[in-house]
């Protein structure tokens, strides 16, 4: 089954003059400026957009609803308030955003009510309901009273069952998918239904615990599987290199040998490349770093906090042929400028290959900390990626072939009056 099929799209709607509620990614990164809170990151914002003008210009009533981080459930944190969210989408969008003083209150739903078409009204975070994690349906039907079309657009929570985005979709029979939603799944299919060969994948991050599925599923389809960030350091350790004081998963180097001898007897020939040098400094904090050659070791008391320039050439030469590219986990501490070049240089060479005349590769960033990476590595390589998700954990479920419980429940839906 295609990924699509049984999914409607916004498109198919009648909007005019109903209550259209959209469920949207809005949880955005906040920092105080001058006193005051505000997004420091507008990506989710803008990404959603297209959607909303959409709506708007279809004459929707337009009711949108979003979690803000990790607020202690059932505790109200005027911290986490997507005040200052409603704020920057009411400046990007030229209307004037409503903000109630909850989601499910009474003032809400006054609100709602009253809206005319072409306003907006931002609810607040939904997270401030333990319901909403819970899935709970009594919850979900409380929100189902503020809609009569329900629009899914946020792709960065379709891997979690939550009240908003799973009972809520279920209960109301005229549901769609965003344009961002669609987008999203469109692309990422890309890469498990029939991706062009050769097919490269660059895995970074913290942790091969995080990877260890999309792994195993990368090892059926890819030509080739580059591995570095922190990562690499468990791979690197679990071939017997002294990695010092970086970072390393002990428990998982049993895991990192099997996967290792998995990609040397897989029937598919998968080339796997871990770093062959690293930029280590003795701490996180350090304002420069040495290259030093993996073969030899790393010196007393260093950590890895990047991959060196040899490794980058090694990693950009297998993209020279690619036709799909996936790349999810930076290779270093790209935020500090001296352990930035190797996520930076990778980003570059990526673009390189789907920017080339012929044959270019399509290729992929999953979101999280990869699509913060690109952004920092100059908004003109992000530009130059054919797909960069917005969501990181939603993106690698996708990939491992799980069916994420936000797009599952979007299936099967009726359309129009």
């Amino acid at each position: 089954m295609a990924m699509l099929d049984g999914i409607h799209s916004i498109k198919d709607l009648t909007l005019e003059g109903r209550r259209t509620f959209v469920r949207v990614d809005f949880n955005c990164p906040l920092e105080e400026q001058d006193g005051k809170i505000v997004v420091s990151d507008d990506t989710r914002i803008r990404e959603a957009l297209p959607t909303l003008r959409h709506a708007l210009e279809h004459g929707a009533r337009l009711v949108l609803a979003s979690h803000l981080g990790r607020p202690k459930p059932g505790k109200d944190n005027k911290k986490l308030s997507l005040e200052p969210v409603g704020a920057r989408l009411s400046e990007m969008l030229g209307v004037e955003v409503l903000l109630p003083d909850d989601c499910v209150s009474d003032a809400a739903r006054r609100i709602v009510k009253e809206l005319r078409t072409g306003q907006v009204c931002l609810l607040e975070n939904l997270r401030f309901h333990a319901e909403e994690e819970a899935d709970d349906e009594t919850f979900a039907r409380q929100l189902a009273e503020l809609c009569d079309v329900y629009v899914d657009d946020a792709f960065g929570a379709a891997h979690r069952a939550h009240a908003s985005v799973h009972a809520l979709a279920r209960l109301v029979p005229e549901r769609a998918a965003g344009l961002l939603m669609i987008k999203e799944i469109t692309a990422l299919s890309k890469l498990i239904e029939a991706p062009p060969h050769p097919y490269v994948a660059v895995l970074g991050g913290a942790k091969v615990s995080d990877k260890i599925e999309v792994l195993d599923q990368l090892l059926e389809r890819v030509d080739a599987l580059l591995i570095g960030g922190a990562m690499a350091n468990t791979f690197l350790a679990a071939q017997g290199v002294d990695m010092a004081a970086s970072k390393i998963e002990a428990d998982k180097l049993p895991l990192a040998r099997t996967i290792l001898e998995k990609a040397k007897s897989n029937r598919r020939k998968v080339e796997l490349l871990l770093p062959t040098d690293v930029v280590v400094a003795k701490s996180l904090d350090a304002t420069e770093g040495s290259i030093v050659d993996v073969g030899t070791g790393l010196p007393t008391g260093t950590m890895a906090l990047d991959v060196g320039p040899r490794t980058v050439a090694a990693f950009a030469a297998t993209f020279a042929n690619a036709r799909t590219i996936l790349w999810n986990g930076p290779l270093g501490l790209f935020e500090k400028a001296p352990f930035a070049a190797g996520t930076f240089g990778i980003a570059k060479a990526i673009v390189a290959a789907t920017a080339r005349a012929e044959s270019p590769a399509f290729s992929v960033i999953g979101g999280g900390d990869s699509a913060a990476a690109v952004h920092a590595a100059g908004e003109e390589v992000a530009a130059g990626i054919s797909h960069i998700s917005t969501g990181g954990g939603a993106s690698l479920e996708l990939l491992e072939g799980k069916k994420l419980p936000g797009i599952e429940a979007l299936r099967g839906a009726a359309v129009g009056r």
